[in-house]
């Protein structure tokens, strides 16, 4: 998990190997300043020259200013390295996200993978900041202040052989309960975001239907759940500075009442008052050292599980992976279903689609129609291989979608969904998602063919005006002609509507479909719809009914001979009088 993880530092190792070499020398400087003080002390008991006195205090003085500017350095260098690292983890992350197939974002909410590039990576970040800089600097102040205190101090240094397993057991069992708590945090995370996502989207519906507080105690119970396990563990952590005063008080006193001893029998020949000095000196070296120790270890400890949910996403594999040898062109956009079975997920028990054998010529216009819950999108989703079949084939201009490469089959196909998706920009930088190269006349043109260019055109800033996140200021009718054009720029072979024109009125559809024949002509059309005005003029309707094909034929055909499709359009229209209008 570590050795994944710091995969991730690349560049930014040279500030991390030269934060550590200026640490390294911070706790040397550190642990000599009381050595060279405690001789000057013991000297300035005899007879102590002036020059000595002035050029002992310009050493200190530069010591002190050189462990300054070691100290400074690092925390610049730390800082750069850590930011950094953070910044690599998080676009190392999002790629990972962005291979995933479908499959693979279904284990994971959307909530939980913000909370893993936001609030872990920033737990990850500061450990490994601490880990260059303070997790370097404590092990060898400790190691430093032990050995000099032991050739300074002698017998008194025994003080430590009781201190440093005491602070150390303690220390280390406080860290034992809190890591539960820390772990039982993150989990609520992920509830805390999900709570947040969940209204910010919802915002409409919450307020259509007066929730604002409920959702207003769902997220104050989230949000106490994380207050009441931080509070736990940061009661348990806070033990740290009780203990650590302590072992502190006690050191000072046993190295005052002891040292003092020794001073005055032995009158100074083993132990001086320069040599107290410096014991109570490194006395707090070690102690600070081996509680930043323990801060290091908590800090990693409560970092761990955001390193687990990290290398959690890192170490998933797409379930979609490209062939050996791809095939890299697609030839037309004939597709054929044969013998396909699928389901979402292999543990899953039912199939979503069974027993589906459909051939679809080149250029055809098919409409697809089906009560909810029929697996319509579940069977275009195949076509561009955002799942893969369970059972069966799926072919696509005479091969097998699993032999292309998937960039070159899904650039293709294009897909509007129901649901479209707007991203915040102009409207010409969301057009230009279809074709990246499209010039202002064929952003027109593809807009005039969706119906859309009136409306943009009603903008004071035309095709400049800028989309807010998710398109809310826009309709839904809207949101779906912008959608539609963008997917007209792509020229695809392949062009599937998912329910895509629900939010605008027959007439707008109409023009819609007419569109298509004229600028499309040689494009497989895929047309999923609830109406049956939008289908009955394609060449092949299929009627799906739970995951199966239950009837194919043309508008004629069904009506001739299946029960399913002649229910449907009796309803439609018999309610011919209530169009649905464009929001």
């Amino acid at each position: 998990m570590i050795k994944k993880l710091l995969s991730s530092v690349r560049e930014y190792k040279t500030p991390a190997i030269i934060t550590f070499l200026f640490m390294v020398g911070e706790a040397m400087i550190e642990c000599t300043i009381p050595f060279i003080t405690a001789n000057l002390v013991n000297q300035m008991k005899g007879d102590l020259e002036l020059k000595t006195l002035l050029m002992t205090g310009g050493l200190l003085v530069l010591m002190a200013l050189l462990s300054l500017s070691f100290g400074g350095l690092a925390g610049y260098t730390s800082a750069k390295a850590s930011a950094g690292f953070a910044k690599n983890l998080r676009n190392d992350i999002f790629d990972r996200i962005q291979d995933y197939s479908f499959e693979n974002i279904d284990k994971f909410s959307s909530s939980s993978l913000v909370t893993r590039l936001t609030t872990d990576i920033s737990n990850v970040q500061m450990a490994f900041m601490m880990c260059i800089r303070t997790a370097v600097r404590s092990p060898l102040m400790l190691i430093f202040s032990v050995i000099m205190a032991y050739r300074m101090g002698g017998y008194l240094s025994t003080t430590f052989v009781v201190v440093i397993p005491v602070l150390a057991f303690g220390l280390i069992l406080i860290a034992k309960f809190a890591m539960p708590a820390f772990h039982r945090v993150f989990k609520k995370y992920d509830k805390l975001n999900e709570s947040i996502e969940e209204n910010v989207r919802a915002m409409r519906v919450v307020k259509g239907f007066s929730r604002e507080q409920y959702e207003e105690k769902k997220f104050e119970h989230a949000a106490e759940e994380i207050r009441s396990n931080f509070t736990y563990a940061e009661r348990i952590v806070a033990l740290n500075n009780p203990l650590m005063q302590i072992c502190s008080s006690f050191n000072m006193v046993f190295v005052l009442a002891v040292g003092s001893y020794m001073v005055i029998t032995s009158m100074g020949s083993d132990l001086d008052v320069g040599h107290i000095s410096a014991m109570l000196t490194y006395g707090m070296q070690i102690l600070m050292s081996l509680m930043m120790l323990s801060m290091i270890y908590v800090m990693l400890t409560m970092s761990m599980e955001s390193m687990r949910r990290i290398v959690e996403v890192l170490d998933e594999e797409s379930t979609l992976k490209n062939p050996e040898h791809p095939v890299m062109e697609v030839k037309d956009g004939s597709i054929e279903f044969k013998d396909v079975n699928f389901k979402y997920s292999k543990t899953a028990k039912k199939y979503a689609l069974y027993d589906v054998d459909l051939k679809i010529e080149s250029g055809m216009t098919v409409g697809v129609i089906g009560g909810t819950g029929s697996s319509k999108s579940s069977l275009v989703q195949l076509i561009p291989r955002l799942y893969d079949v369970s059972e069966g084939s799926v072919k696509v201009g005479g091969i097998d979608v699993r032999e292309y490469d998937i960039e070159t089959l899904r650039d293709s196909v294009a897909m509007v969904l129901q649901k479209n998706q707007l991203f915040s920009g102009t409207i010409k930088d969301n057009l230009r998602w279809g074709n990246k190269n499209a010039t202002d006349e064929e952003l027109i043109e593809a807009s005039k063919l969706a119906q859309a260019d009136d409306f943009i055109s009603t903008f004071p800033d035309g095709y400049d005006t800028y989309i807010e996140q998710g398109g809310t200021n826009v309709s839904g009718g809207q949101k779906q002609r912008l959608c539609i054009a963008r997917a007209l720029l792509k020229k695809p072979k392949i062009l599937i509507l998912d329910d895509s024109t629900s939010a605008v009125d027959t007439k707008t559809d109409a023009l819609i479909r007419k569109g298509f024949k004229e600028y499309i002509p040689d494009t497989t059309k895929i047309i999923i719809a609830q109406r049956i005005s939008s289908v009955e003029e394609a060449d092949l309707i299929v009627v799906l009914d739970n995951g199966k094909i239950y009837a194919a034929g043309s508008h004629e055909q069904l009506m001739a001979g299946c029960d399913i499709y002649q229910e449907i359009y009796e309803q439609q229209t018999q309610g011919k009088g209530g169009e649905q209008e464009d929001e």
